[in-house]
Order: C-alpha cells, then sequence, then structure tokens
C-alpha cells in the first residue's frame, strides 16, 4: 500500500486489495482534492513520476489516471508545465464526485439488505463509518 501525503495536506494513497483498478482509485482522488477545494482551478497537480515513486505504482498507470481526467475537462497536461487543474473542473468534479458516491453508497446499502442486515444496523454502520474519518482506499 502506497500512503503519503504531498501537495498540501492532500494525502493520497491506494489499496491494491481494492477491487477498484488502482488508475482509478488516483483519479478519484484528484477528483476529491478538487472538489473538497485542496486543489483549485490553475493548481497543478501532483507529477505523474512523484505520484508514482509516492504511492509504489507505475509511472503509466498515474498517466492513465490523468489521461482520464484530461478527457473529462477536470485537468490539462503541458509539456514544460505539467499538470494543472482546469477553470471548469470544480463543477465537473462536484458533479461527477457526488454521482459515483452515491451510486457506491446506494451498492453497498443493498449489499447489507441482500445478506439480511435490518435497517438500524445498516444505519449504525453508516454512522460508525462517519465518525472514523477514515480516507478512501487505505487499509486497516
Amino acid at each position: 500500500m502506497g500512503d503519503s501525503r504531498m501537495a498540501g495536506h492532500a494525502r493520497y494513497s491506494v489499496n491494491f486489495e481494492s477491487p477498484i483498478s488502482v488508475y482509478a482509485q488516483i483519479e478519484n482522488q484528484i477528483l476529491f482534492e478538487i472538489t473538497s477545494g485542496r486543489l483549485k482551478a490553475g493548481d497543478r497537480a501532483p507529477s505523474g513520476r512523484d505520484l508514482a515513486l509516492l504511492l509504489g505504482v507505475n509511472p503509466n498507470t498515474v498517466m492513465k489516471a490523468y489521461r482520464e481526467l484530461d478527457i473529462m475537462g477536470i485537468v490539462e497536461s503541458r509539456r514544460g508545465v505539467g499538470v494543472t487543474v482546469t477553470e471548469e473542473a470544480p463543477k465537473i468534479a462536484r458533479e461527477k464526485a457526488s454521482r459515483m458516491v452515491v451510486a457506491h453508497l446506494c451498492e453497498a446499502v443493498a449489499e447489507c439488505v441482500a445478506v439480511g442486515m435490518k435497517a438500524p444496523q445498516v444505519r449504525s454502520l453508516v454512522s460508525d463509518a462517519l465518525h472514523a474519518g477514515n480516507q478512501p482506499y487505505t487499509t486497516k
């Protein structure tokens, strides 16, 4: 597992045991950084090489995440400048991240119900998760 701090107080990590691909975890974390305001329009994202070293992943994995974000209009990559957050990124990131987390939560709740959990138990699990303050893609 990679785990560290960079770009101010931003925290990046990957969970190699997650069913979510490593490049998607990186992509999502950049989305979360923008949505939370820790990365703003015009800011430079961590360099692909630095982030790859930090997380212990292949640089191509990070670059794949950045390419996907570029296609979405969230970042733009320029030779000699690096990867920067676009002016439209906060709006795009908020919409995409919101849709994604709602879908994940609905799926998780459906799985809880499918294994026989009752509503009070599910509410308790959600409450515990809120209070734990965990970061995405970290291992326990």
